[in-house]
């Protein structure tokens, strides 16, 4: 994960830097919007099934989860590996 974090952050500040806390925010939940689509399709909602869609809206949720993790100097590793201790605790 520390990796695909500073991939992320070189391609960023290539790009100009990263956008405002509220900006990339306002991103991931138009992303989740997406992949909520994608996902009502699977569930026969609304539209058609399609695994590459599927697939290239959760890549785009995890870009914007690490630019946010990246923007504050979070480590996504660090954190997803508390949030499994937690449910495993708690869920257990």
């Amino acid at each position: 994960m520390k990796e695909l974090q500073r991939r992320v952050d070189e391609l960023i500040r290539k790009m100009g830097g990263y956008w405002t806390p509220s900006q990339m925010l306002t991103a991931l939940v138009e992303e989740v919007g997406e992949l909520a689509d994608v996902i009502l399709s699977f569930e026969g909602v609304k539209g058609v099934k399609d695994h590459d869609k599927l697939k290239e809206e959760l890549g785009d949720v995890l870009f914007a989860l690490i630019c946010i993790a990246n923007y504050f100097e979070v480590d996504m590793e660090d954190a997803l590996m508390e949030t499994i201790k937690k449910y495993s605790a708690r869920d257990l």
